[in-house]
């Protein structure tokens, strides 16, 4: 390994060459302003307008330069490396430079693992460009001949060559590798570099006085996890419960409230059962026979929504204790605290005032039935924002929400985590947003987090065996229970302490809820099963839960400590000599391009898939690559390989990393 002295005395040197570079790349940036503005003008030749068209990909090698250089000079970072990200960069370059008559080059970089690292496959795309774009055939080969021989020198490749009609074949140099294991062994893991924004992410959303069902469940642990994430890579994130808390029927739950409870201001109404109370309020409602309490219903609607006090203190004990109930699944699924309880009433005043500025904008029309209608472009159907009878409706809050989100909490990153049956209706509040000029395209990035239902399996909508929705916190509570039941036969629980029981049944049995929501595509339906879930063999969290207790033992075993640990990280060279070392450290250095790509798709099955292949490819390598040797006879330690042992370190920070994000509690003894 080189010395501190000459470590700097390299990095002078890349940082005076940066320099330079930058300052040619800003003289022909000069240039081609210039001859786009004479251009213009009428002044140069049209031979200028080539040179103009290098803009763009002068800047792309300019920002890059300067990212490093800043990178160089202060020759500390603060987050990881996307290894393919820079394949891509590398590639990018090269492609531009050896094609600069091409107006956008296809750059495909994909993992390989049977013949390399990394493989670039642009070489065919571009050739078939480059004879409809200039007239010259040209084979693949020799496309990827010249790339290659644009691939500027950098540290990271061991070697490149071409393979196939023009498949160009990347191999990382170990040495890279190593290091950049060193750099997460000493500084943790940290996130990919990402431009910071402000988050804002609608989840959960359930509805007042009814109690949480199997269909919050996979919009409460989708949310949740992408909030985590969004937080751990450091954007601003405000979580909001978008909670079902108005209209018609709480003007039927007061009433009844009342009613049944006349001295609910002295007493709080003993209400245990949320839903048993909504079925005798609704079946009153509905009864003809009870036309009275209808009428007072409707009272309390207009009443609440001019916020007469003893209506609205009515409404707000109904409020609470759904809340309670509530925030008891949220503490079982490792919910923020942070989520922020923001229900339709919020926007009581906004949609009013919403309504106005409309209509004074010339944007609503009044439809044949009196209602007050806003036409889209692309949509048969205009959103109905005020009612005949002068109420408001989904369309109105929901677009009096966006409104809100965008220009009242300076949102720039709107996450909607509803389920795809909502996509039209979702689709239709973007374009109006859109339309309305709230959003700016250059700042503003708006994502539907779609998914499917929770089945049965009967693979049919998942019910209980009395055919009601299964509550959430009954889901729960079995899932404890099933837990506990594994432990009691695999006779596991007798080797745990009473607290150390209850963390394992709580981890697993939260764990495997979330895990087999989570690792499944969340735009397919998927179907819920408890064995499956529980099974500690194959892609699920028992399996991964268990797998990490042991890679956590490993350091414990050979008597190393978690402060040996950080010294021998400073200390100790990372060995990866082994196909089973290679593969592995490989495989850890992926979570950064893991993470980069859930960003982009927001789909967190991708992270679920990646854990599962690490913990996989840490038993391979456990297998095959001795960490600890001992003497047969007596049982001593005889040898600690310390680079292996640091190795097992690695892949347990990710899975911890991991884990945090999923919302998985890590054990230390299962």
């Amino acid at each position: 390994m080189a010395t501190e002295e000459e470590q700097f005395t390299l990095c002078v040197q890349n940082v005076e060459k940066a320099e330079r570079e930058i300052e040619r790349l800003q003289a022909e940036l000069a240039v081609v302003a210039d001859g786009k503005k004479l251009l213009e003008e009428g002044f140069a030749s049209p031979e200028l307008e080539k040179l103009r068209m290098e803009n763009q990909k002068l800047k792309f090698q300019l920002n890059h330069l300067k990212t490093y250089l800043s990178e160089e000079k202060g020759r500390v970072r603060d987050y990881a490396l996307d290894i393919r990200g820079i394949v891509e960069d590398v590639f990018t370059r090269a492609i531009y430079t050896a094609f600069p008559e091409l107006p956008n080059p296809i750059v495909l970089v994909v993992p390989s693992t049977k013949f390399s690292d990394y493989q670039c496959n642009s070489a065919m795309s571009i050739a078939q460009q480059v004879s409809s774009t200039t007239g010259k055939k040209t084979s693949p080969r020799d496309v990827a001949q010249a790339i290659l021989d644009n691939v500027p020198d950098t540290p990271f490749f061991e070697k490149m060559d071409i393979a196939g009609p023009g498949f160009i074949n990347i191999a990382l140099k170990k040495e890279f590798v190593a290091k950049e294991l060193s750099f997460l062994l000493t500084h943790g893991v940290k996130p990919p570099k990402v431009v910071k924004r402000k988050v804002v992410i609608d989840y959960s959303s359930p509805n007042i006085a009814k109690e949480m069902h199997v269909g919050h469940l996979r919009s409460t642990i989708i949310g949740e996890s992408i909030s985590r994430l969004m937080e751990w890579v450091g954007h601003d994130v405000l979580r909001l419960n978008h909670l079902g808390d108005w209209g018609t029927q709480f003007g039927m739950l007061t009433a009844h409230l009342i009613e049944k409870y006349p001295n609910l201001l002295e007493v709080r109404p003993p209400i245990e059962d949320l839903q048993a109370f909504y079925r005798e309020s609704k079946a009153r409602f509905d009864d003809e026979t009870q036309p009275e309490f209808k009428r007072k219903a409707y009272e309390c609607v207009v009443k609440l929504q001019s916020k007469d006090p003893f209506i609205y203190q009515a409404w707000k004990i109904i409020y609470d204790i759904s809340m309670e109930v509530n925030n008891g699944v949220y503490r079982k699924l490792g919910v923020s605290k942070n989520l922020i309880e923001r229900g339709e009433s919020f926007y009581q005043d906004r949609m009013v005032q919403l309504i106005k500025d409309l209509d004074q904008a010339g944007e609503i029309t009044i439809d044949e039935h009196g209602r007050k209608v806003m036409f889209l472009p692309g949509f048969d159907v205009p959103l109905m924002l005020v009612k005949s009878d002068g109420g408001f409706t989904y369309d109105t809050s929901d677009l009096a929400c966006i409104k809100q989100r965008l220009q009242e909490e300076n949102g720039e990153w709107l996450i909607y985590v509803v389920d795809s049956g909502q996509s039209t209706h979702l689709q239709s509040i973007f374009v109006a947003a859109d339309k309305l000029g709230w959003v700016d395209k250059a700042k503003h990035r708006i994502d539907h987090v779609g998914f499917g239902l929770v089945l049965g399996e009967d693979k049919k909508k998942f019910k209980s065996r009395s055919g009601e929705t299964v509550r959430l916190r009954d889901l729960l509570t079995e899932g404890i229970k099933r837990v506990e039941n594994r432990l009691r036969e695999t006779n596991r629980d007798k080797e745990l302490s009473p607290e150390e029981l209850e963390k394992v049944k709580e981890s697993v049995a939260y764990g495997c809820i979330k895990y087999a929501d989570l690792s499944h595509n969340r735009t397919s339906d998927y179907i819920f099963s408890f064995d499956k879930m529980l099974d500690d063999r194959g892609n699920t969290a028992a399996y991964l839960l268990y797998a990490n207790t042991r890679i956590r033992s490993i350091a414990r075993s050979a008597n190393v400590s978690p402060d040996d640990l950080k010294a021998a990280a400073k200390a100790t060279p990372i060995e990866l000599d082994h196909p089973a070392e290679w593969k592995l450290a490989k495989c850890i250095l992926r979570f950064t391009e893991v993470i980069d790509r859930v960003l982009d798709d927001l789909l967190l099955h991708s992270l679920c898939d990646y854990v599962y292949e690490l913990t996989t490819t840490f038993t391979e390598f456990y297998d095959k690559c001795y960490c600890i040797e001992k003497d047969k006879a007596t049982g001593k330690i005889i040898r600690v390989n310390m680079s292996r042992l640091l190795m097992c370190e690695a892949t347990a920070l990710v899975i911890a990393t991991s884990f945090h994000i999923l919302g998985i509690q890590p054990l230390d003894k299962m």
